[in-house]
């Protein structure tokens, strides 16, 4: 079998065999196929596809390429989340602990943000003292203890994922679905949890932009998940306005608490449920949708879900105080506010937009080696069909550095669009697939 042969095949249109794709994957894992060749091959996949079997098959030996977790000695079934990212997307800190609450076990392994604000490490990591960096078994006996744990993954957790991403990202073929399902779903079923719920954004400050082909990389992704044996399902999910109302890491760690305490409801709170709720189901622990979201209410109103967090983060070296007093977490030198200009509606908000002003600040990476901020960003006071008025606020900038502070206020202020006619109401969330 050659590498040029398989190039040649994939560029013709031809579907790849599942011998084919093992060999150029475990090749390049192996450093026995050069760079060029998989980028030739790359290119090909981004202009012919795959289909539905090449990209099962593509995600399965991707699989292979590197070590699988077990978790078969935590009790219960094991539960995992993946979002597809957004702009204040900080449902994993809400769904974790409510589904743990609630009895059930969630398993994450998560990862760091490029661009927008953190990922979720980043995020939880402004927690002060919090390690994710666990060892396996210190991660699974955190589950057992707690409910549930957040870490980052280790080296050796498909390994061909990392060097096909980085390859990806340099020849300009990442938005390709079989190439972002294999990605997404080999982590999660390598990750070794027995449920899986997907939450696949799309709008304007998605990485899918068009909801139909959301839809069909959450239908392609859940054919994955269950040619593994995994119950998997999706929702997906509106991204045309940041998702809450801070946007950076401790800021979003602290919204997150407000949620977990009862203190604040909203569109993070609406899609935090949805998903936690499926979960529940699909780990079989209520029989519908409906009895789960009733169980998930009790657990906000009675605070065991804020305790079940206040358990993660102790076992993970953090201070679990942060729960009762969220000054405790990192805070910005200064607070900048935006006020709007004009009266009338908030007609539409540019979600990237204000991911790329908060990036401004600090709170999210331009390269891999940019170092965030914790305490900086931006918390919404607006959003979409709101009435304001002229001069009132739209945005608190929470600020320790000033350099870039003219310009994110200005990309801020040009990515909200007000007007005097009313917007139509935006659904949520668009559909789910199980």
């Amino acid at each position: 079998m050659r590498i040029t042969d398989i190039i040649y095949k994939k560029r013709s249109g031809k579907a790849l065999s599942p011998e084919e794709i093992e060999f150029f994957i475990r090749g390049y894992v192996k450093d026995e196929i050069p760079d060029y060749q998989i980028s030739a091959l790359l290119m090909a996949i981004w202009f012919q596809g795959m289909n539905k079997e090449e990209t099962i098959a593509l995600t399965h030996s991707m699989v292979r390429s590197g070590e699988r977790i077990d978790l078969s000695d935590i009790p219960g079934i094991k539960a995992d989340k993946h979002s597809t990212g957004g702009v204040s997307d900080t449902t994993t800190l809400i769904v974790a602990p409510v589904v743990a609450a609630c009895g059930g076990k969630v398993a994450k392994i998560s990862g760091r943000g490029l661009g927008h604000t953190g990922g979720t490490l980043d995020k939880l990591e402004s927690i002060p003292g919090l390690s994710t960096g666990q060892t396996m078994e210190r991660f699974k006996e955190i589950v057992s203890k707690c409910g549930c744990a957040v870490v980052g993954a280790t080296a050796d957790l498909v390994p061909a994922d990392k060097k096909l991403y980085a390859l990806r990202d340099v020849t300009v073929t990442i938005d390709n679905l079989s190439l972002i399902a294999s990605s997404v779903m080999s982590k999660k079923i390598a990750a070794g949890c027995d449920v899986i719920v997907l939450d696949v954004k799309t709008g304007n400050g998605a990485f899918m932009k068009d909801p139909a082909l959301a839809v069909e990389l959450a239908q392609l992704m859940v054919e994955i998940g269950k040619s593994s044996g995994k119950k998997t399902s999706a929702l997906i999910t509106d991204m045309n306005q940041p998702l809450g109302n801070a946007v950076g890491n401790a800021l979003e760690v602290e919204e997150a608490i407000r949620v977990l305490s009862g203190e604040e409801d909203g569109d993070l709170k609406k899609v935090s449920l949805a998903l936690a709720s499926r979960m529940l189901v699909s780990a079989g622990l209520h029989a519908s949708v409906g009895e789960a979201e009733t169980k998930l209410e009790e657990v906000l109103a009675n605070g065991r879900a804020l305790e079940t967090f206040a358990c993660m983060i102790e076992a993970q070296g953090g201070s679990p105080d942060v729960v009762e007093n969220t000054k405790l977490l990192p805070q910005a030198e200064k607070k900048v506010t935006v006020t709007a200009e004009n009266s009338g509606y908030i007609y539409e908000i540019n979600a990237f937009d204000i991911g790329l002003s908060a990036m401004l600040l600090g709170a999210g990476r331009g390269k891999k080696e940019d170092t965030i901020d914790p305490a900086v960003g931006i918390w919404m006071k607006k959003r979409y069909a709101e009435e304001v008025e002229k001069g009132e606020e739209l945005a608190v900038f929470h600020v320790n550095q000033e350099k870039n502070l003219d310009e994110a206020i200005y990309k801020f202020k040009k990515a909200i669009t007000i007007s005097g006619e009313k917007p139509q109401p935006r659904d949520l969330i668009y559909s789910s697939v199980e």
